[in-house]
């Protein structure tokens, strides 16, 4: 798609329309062409603030712009959307017009820009959401792989038609379909919220609940919950949980038997049981990043797809049957329930987590305990042995957390001769005038700690989600009082971070192979529109870009008073997901010439390694080397491709900010940068931190 020339772009309505006018204020490629509104003053002085003219009549609109959003409400929500975006293609302006849309008038609008000879969108919005895209990806990817046997929907009756588009392109195909009427009700059980009814969608058993209420002044407040879907295969269950994500994958729970019945549960074969339960793919944000990200950029999708269908030109009508079929679906259904039923609640009370599940009472690790009362694996009542493994605590079971007290004791030489110089110096002479330097995934801070001494006017974003990495983080701010005027610490994981709108630095070492794709694809988006221009993203690149089996090497070894620490490093590809490695860190605790260990303490990370081709596809952005000393992990500058669209997507490197030059330490073609693995969101043999 050219983006050489802006394509401009009229939005009409100030209410949802806020949301497209700042998707095409944000998005490359696009200009706002002004905002066509009632003219109200608060429509005015909102044009007025984003510097764009403002009308009130479509006759008055200049020559030049390209399309408009029609995010004013349709007749079939008492609003005079639908003539306006006809008056609009009458001019010749493509149109994307916001659902819902009654199916005659859609079918009208198809044939309407037909006769005009531009193009027609309805742009249904949620399938759009980065959450809603995550799961339709992988529910195509599932569909492929395995027949569907099931399909579990639920959602309010005002976001039924977006439900049906959901499904549609999750599923590839509508057809066939049919439904049967809602289950009766029955008799005096009061108010029933939801009506079920079965059926048949894309050829594969549906059942369909919906929140038959509305209040129709405030349609989304009052919703119970919004999209939730589950499709089922013999492997397993894909679930997205809510349209603001996240999508769950549970595997197929099967257990081999013996001759005589019973489970088998080690041995050849069990390698599956192996399998997390279920695995939670990207994360939650809040409401605000709901409206200060996804929702303007799932608008941006939705915008990308109509500037694409007007460069490809032909049959607005023959180009919209799959919207036609959508309508025609949605409109079966809403037949069979009915009208809903007409509520007008009171104003909820929203409670968070904590209302529901109180935070766990803080209590002293496993690995604190005295050694009388420490449990052991595999200990005998009354009895034990030395070399132990310490269970993780249950306070805080969050990667790096079980061995955050360790990474200083070899990360401080190892960032101090590596990756922290090659950093100062790249940033000695930057502009950091355009917003602050954000070091995601910063660990204990050693790294940020180095720009701050480097840059002593630089303000400093540091985002860890690990409790225990950033207990030593915060220390060492708090302990610095030049550090603590300008360092922020934060608990955002990546990719859901909350920025400011400008950035200036983006530091990336040891984060990106703990993502997903879906996961990369919206850090790097989040990056691209946040950077400043001339902006700088620095990635710690890891020396292998392929699983590969690393046997268990000891790669330093440190002493503190009366004990000996050392660390030992292994690796190799995970069994259950392709391109994907396990990887493991333990720590041994050793008090004086002891040859058992007192303490074992072990850390498991998920990791896809990549290389800087990858780094180079999934940014969008442009890359170089930057020098570091030999046996050092690399590092890559990138910096934004000039006028390029927000469309790259990807996957990033590992935290290897530690472990000096030690007793085992592998050469440099040894992929000894993954021994010091830090995260910004993994899984492990612990939760996420």
């Amino acid at each position: 798609m050219n983006t050489s020339t802006p394509f401009r772009v009229l939005v009409c309505g100030t209410n949802f329309g806020r949301f497209y006018a700042e998707a095409v204020h944000r998005r490359p490629g696009y200009e706002l062409a002004g905002i066509l509104s009632r003219g109200s003053a608060a429509s005015r002085a909102y044009a007025e603030r984003l510097g764009v003219p403002h009308y009130t009549d479509a006759d008055d609109l200049p020559a030049g712009i390209d399309a408009a959003c029609v995010a004013v409400s349709s007749s079939i929500s008492g609003g005079q959307g639908t003539d306006l975006a006809r008056a609009l293609m009458d001019r010749g302006i493509h149109v994307l017009q916001e659902h819902p849309v009654h199916l005659t008038e859609l079918t009208d609008n198809l044939r309407h820009a037909r006769r005009r000879g531009v193009r027609y969108r309805l742009n249904t919005h949620y399938p759009h959401v980065a959450p809603v895209r995550g799961f339709i990806d992988a529910a195509r990817r599932l569909v492929a792989r395995q027949r569907p046997l099931f399909v579990d929907a639920a959602t309010p009756v005002h976001l039924m038609h977006p439900l049906v588009d959901i499904l549609g392109r999750a599923m590839g195909t509508l057809r066939p379909w049919r439904f049967a009427d809602p289950a009766p009700l029955p008799a005096g059980t009061g108010p029933q919220p939801f009506r079920s009814l079965h059926g048949v969608f894309a050829g594969v058993p549906l059942t369909l609940r919906v929140q038959h209420q509305l209040d129709p002044s405030d349609r989304d407040n009052h919703a119970l919950h919004w999209h939730r879907v589950s499709i089922g295969t013999e492997g397993g269950v894909l679930t997205l949980a809510d349209t603001h994500g996240p999508v769950l994958w549970s595997p197929r729970l099967h257990i081999g038997r013996d001759a005589d019945r019973r489970f088998v549960l080690d041995g050849p074969g069990t390698g599956r049981l192996g399998l997390a339960t279920t695995s939670v793919v990207g994360n939650t944000g809040t409401f605000r990043t709901v409206f200060s990200d996804l929702w303007p950029e799932a608008i941006g999708d939705a915008l990308d797809g109509l500037r694409e269908a007007v460069a490809q030109g032909g049959d607005a009508l023959r180009t919209g049957q799959y919207d036609l079929a959508v309508c025609r679906v949605w409109t079966d259904l809403a037949a069979r329930l009915g009208p809903p039923e007409i509520v007008r609640p009171a104003t909820p009370r929203p409670l968070a987590v904590s209302d529901v599940v109180p935070a766990p009472e803080q209590t002293r690790a496993d690995t604190d305990r005295p050694r009388a009362d420490r449990p052991r694996v595999g200990a005998r009542p009354g009895g034990g042995h030395p070399g132990a493994e310490t269970p993780p605590a249950p306070a805080d079971t969050s990667p790096y957390s079980p061995s955050a007290e360790f990474f200083d004791l070899v990360a401080a030489e190892h960032t101090a001769t590596g990756s922290a110089p090659a950093i100062a110096a790249l940033l000695a002479d930057a502009d950091l005038s355009t917003g602050p330097v954000v070091d995601i995934g910063a660990g204990t801070g050693l790294v940020t700690e180095a720009v701050a001494r480097a840059r002593p006017d630089a303000e400093i974003l540091a985002c860890e989600p690990a409790v225990g990495m950033r207990a030593v983080l915060t220390s060492r701010v708090f302990s610095d009082p030049d550090l603590r005027s300008r360092v922020t610490v934060t608990a955002d994981a990546a990719p859901d971070l909350d920025l400011p709108d400008r950035v200036g630095v983006v530091l990336l070492c040891g984060v990106l192979g703990h993502l997903d794709a879906d996961e990369r694809a919206r850090l790097w988006r989040l990056v691209r529109r946040r950077l400043a221009p001339g902006g700088l993203v620095v990635v710690e690149l890891m020396q292998f870009e392929e699983p590969s089996t690393l046997p268990e090497t000891r790669l330093a070894t440190a002493t503190a008073g009366r004990h000996r620490y050392e660390w030992s490093f292994a690796g190799a590809p995970d069994e259950t997901e392709d391109g994907v490695m396990r990887l493991h860190s333990t720590w041994r605790v050793y008090r004086d010439d002891a040859t058992e260990a007192e303490r074992v303490v072990r850390d498991s990370y998920r990791w896809a390694p990549f290389g800087l081709k990858d780094v180079v596809a999934e940014s969008g952005m442009t890359a170089r080397a930057l020098p570091t000393r030999p046996g050092a992990p690399p590092l890559a500058v990138l910096t934004r491709t000039p006028d390029a669209a927000d469309t790259a997507s990807g996957p990033a490197p590992p935290k290897a900010r530690t472990a000096p030059d030690g007793p085992g330490t592998p050469s440099a073609a040894t992929p000894f940068a993954s021994a010091s693995i830090r995260t910004s969101t993994s899984t492990s043999t612990s939760t996420e931190g």
